[in-house]
């Protein structure tokens, strides 16, 4: 294997262990195609975006804009947040999060084991995404403070650049034989990081993106969901980062069909995947028997499911909510079956 591609036995950062995660073939047709999973959840911090966090924190300080002892400030709904508590903790610096109670509160919790700073724009209770309250809160509080700075993810280049890897390890694993890659849109760094790269050596891949049902990056109507770390609701603007000459296809997809998939995955194969990862492989699965002969899919699975105990995979929270249906269920359940031949 390229050594660029392969780790050290032993690492002496938690950093090191970023990327190489695996693929997990969920599905094959009876056509020969086939749907695989590339499972960031075996990042440290158990998602993707641990990869863009240590790269715009490298590039701040390439470009001069983080000294020692600085402060990094960021908007997040907490995978970047514990992506970026990492990073800082290692390099010596102090991390505030700026967030609200949409956010899944296992990963509030992680960005406050790992010294996280939590400053929040929303009442307790308010579940409300505020995307642009906090955004307008990080930046003013990185202007306001000595030696701090802004990481703002979405429109920060290198949050895509942070990506590059992963159409690296893409293209390395399938010796380039993928033809269509889909993966959530929230800031587009991850997508779109991944598939620019991707189309140098596979130019014909097709990008797929998806959002939660309620977000307003491929268009309206907005209203609120329950996706975390994902979309573009009402009154946030697009980031920079969503590439649209890039894109050949925009879905949406409703939170109860993105849960429903998040948890008949868990009980049929054993594999925790968040809300938003529920949402991208539904989107995938339903495609998959009107594909050509011979195609393979690649779904971006940005996290585990394991920090959201609390929500998709908590009955009482999911039924309050009115987000359970078991029909949507059996359906997901049936549609796996048939698929994978058991």
């Amino acid at each position: 294997m390229d050594k660029a591609l392969s780790r050290p036995a032993v690492v002496s950062r938690v950093s090191d262990l970023i990327g190489h995660t695996p693929l997990l073939e969920v599905c094959r047709t009876d056509t020969g195609s086939r749907l695989l999973l590339k499972l960031e959840q075996f990042n440290p911090t158990g998602t993707a975006k641990i990869r863009m966090a240590r790269q715009m924190v490298l590039d701040a300080e390439e470009r001069g804009l983080l000294r020692p002892g600085g402060r990094i400030v960021e908007s997040t709904s907490g995978n970047t947040g514990l992506g970026l508590a990492v990073i800082a903790a290692e390099r010596g610096y102090t991390f505030t999060a700026v967030v609200d109670h949409h956010a899944a509160a296992d990963k509030l919790r992680g960005m406050k084991a790992l010294g996280t700073e939590l400053v929040y724009v929303a009442e307790d209770g308010d579940e409300e995404l505020a995307t642009a309250a906090r955004e307008e809160f990080a930046e003013k509080l990185a202007a306001e403070s000595d030696n701090a700075y802004f990481t703002e993810q979405h429109n920060n280049p290198a949050n895509g650049d942070g990506y590059r890897p992963v159409a690296h390890e893409l293209d390395a694993a399938l010796d380039g034989r993928i033809d269509i890659l889909i993966g959530a849109v929230g800031t587009g760094g991850g997508l779109f990081g991944t598939g620019g790269e991707l189309r140098k050596t596979v130019p014909g891949v097709r990008i797929v993106g998806v959002e939660p049902k309620g977000s307003i990056a491929f268009g309206p109507p907005a209203h609120d969901y329950y996706q975390s770390g994902t979309g573009t609701p009402e009154g946030a603007t697009i980031g920079a980062m969503v590439d649209y000459d890039l894109l050949d296809e925009g879905a949406k997809v409703g939170d109860v069909e993105a849960f429903a998939t998040a948890r008949v995955l868990a009980r049929r194969i054993g594999l925790l995947i968040g809300g938003s990862a529920g949402g991208v492989v539904y989107e995938a699965l339903t495609r998959m028997s009107s594909l050509p002969p011979g195609t393979t899919m690649v779904a971006l699975v940005n996290d585990g499911g394991e920090k959201y105990m609390d929500t998709v995979f908590n009955d009482d929270w999911m039924n309050a909510r009115h987000l359970i249906d078991p029909a949507v269920e059996r359906e997901i359940d049936e549609l796996l079956t048939k698929l994978r031949g058991n």
